[in-house]
């Protein structure tokens, strides 16, 4: 019975993944249905502390949108690499891989994509160097980031072992970073230069380049809000990290139950959300982040996007392995037990289906504790479970190939042999190996 529940997770999955957008949790709440009410098995529950943090930094992160927080911190990004050209195939992935580590969001590509085309462009070159590698650095820079969905999901299963925000941020931060870097490498060389490239040069004979769209102005006033809203925005981001270094800033609070009187400590997970909010509701009122741009801007409906997804396909994910427990544990622990990286390619497999790394996280973390993983291999894998880079059907993916007009960034004839294939390969395992090492330094 267990391999039929489990054509069923998966076709749940493949089938949500084809559709697309919130389809990958609605789908799986029909699964549910069948698991539920046909197969009687336990309805395991929903990751709500989780989903909760999400709300949280997502309205935050929307409120900066809102605010003009997100241009303001992409305007910075296109300054740097103005200034330095010649090196664009190592600054243009740094720049990326630094904003999203400060939103949290892959989202900034999307506005920087046709800088770094224009400005490797006006260098002489090729753009498929610097735009594949920062396509990739945007995804390192989700596992990095102290607020992303991903990180969020990892510190809400971590935290029954006691691993703290800054733990897991002290490994992942300088491995990812030092990936990204290694990545540039091996695309700095790669393909011929522009003027060799047969493609660019008959782009350019018949006249097919257009020019890159420009980044939008802030006026003065609307200048104050940008900045305002991305230094709060960035306190609270600070005072995250901070309340995780130190867990006696969480307040302890009494309670009364059948007239005992007991006492307990805000959790990490429940202080991320009440820092997070606030800072949403001070960006609001300070900066003015209109309320109905917040609720319409793309980090909030991409923010809906992953909780509905994470709300579906975790809850599907939670029920079967509730079910099965005992044979999932003692099935696949020997494996794991020696050959401890095959839960590595288990987090690369999955995040490429799901192309979400926060549900992979979700689904596959809380598998890897009960199979008697250590954290600090959990940790060190974690940069496995962002490999959406792998089909080339992801967004960021797609419009990187469209913003280079040069037509150097491709998509292969073989769909497996695309532009982004070799500098993800190397800057996952590249971080997964630094990461590793790190954590024998720490421990």
């Amino acid at each position: 019975m267990v391999w039929v529940e489990l054509c069923i997770l998966l076709a749940c999955i493949l089938i949500g993944a084809r559709l697309g957008g919130i389809a990958l949790g609605t789908v799986a709440g029909i699964g549910l249905v069948i698991y539920v009410f046909l197969f009687r098995l336990p309805p395991g529950g929903p990751p709500q502390i989780v989903i909760g943090m999400i709300i949280a930094v997502i309205t935050a992160l929307a409120a900066m949108q809102a605010a003009g927080g997100l241009d303001y911190l992409v305007g910075i990004g296109d300054k740097i690499m103005r200034k330095n050209p010649r090196y664009i195939t190592f600054v243009a992935p740094v720049v990326t891989y630094l904003l999203v580590l400060l939103s949290g969001t892959t989202h900034v590509i999307y506005a920087l994509l046709p800088v770094i085309a224009e400005v490797s462009r006006k260098a002489g070159i090729r753009p498929e160097r610097p735009i594949s590698i920062s396509v990739i650095a945007g995804f390192q820079g989700v596992i990095a980031s102290p607020i992303s969905a991903a990180t969020v999901a990892m510190i809400g299963v971590l935290a029954s072992r006691e691993v703290s925000l800054p733990r897991l941020l002290a490994v992942t931060i300088p491995s990812t970073f030092l990936a990204v870097l290694v990545g540039a490498m091996s695309v700095a060389w790669r393909g011929k230069n522009l003027d060799e490239d047969l493609e660019y040069q008959h782009r350019l004979a018949t006249g097919e380049l257009k020019p890159p769209q420009p980044l939008p102005t802030l006026k003065a006033a609307d200048l104050f809000n940008a900045r305002g809203s991305t230094i709060l925005f960035l306190m609270g981001i600070g005072l995250v990290v901070l309340i995780g270094m130190f867990p006696t800033l969480r307040p302890v609070y009494q309670t009364i139950e059948n007239g005992v009187v007991d006492s307990d400590q805000v959790s990490m997970g429940m202080a991320i959300m009440i820092v997070m909010i606030a800072i949403a509701g001070l960006i609001m009122i300070i900066f003015k982040a209109s309320p109905e741009a917040t609720l319409k801007g793309s980090i909030m409906t991409s923010g809906m996007v992953a909780m509905i997804s994470i709300l579906g396909v975790s809850w599907l994910g939670s029920s079967f392995f509730e079910a099965n427990r005992t044979f999932i544990v003692s099935g696949i622990a020997g494996l794991i037990e020696h050959y401890p990286w095959a839960f590595a390619a288990g987090l690369f497999l999955l995040s490429t289906l799901l192309f979400s790394a926060a549900a992979t996280v979700t689904i596959l973390m809380p598998v890897g504790l009960a199979l008697g993983l250590q954290p600090s291999h959990l940790i060190a894998f974690y940069p496995a479970a962002n490999s959406v880079f792998f089909l080339p059907t992801y967004g960021t993916l797609l419009a990187a190939v469209s913003f280079d007009q040069t037509g150097t960034t491709k998509i292969g004839k073989y769909l497996f042999n695309h532009s982004f294939m070799l500098p993800g390969l190397v800057t996952v395992i590249s971080a997964i190996i630094f990461s590793l090492l790190l954590n024998a330094i720490i421990s």
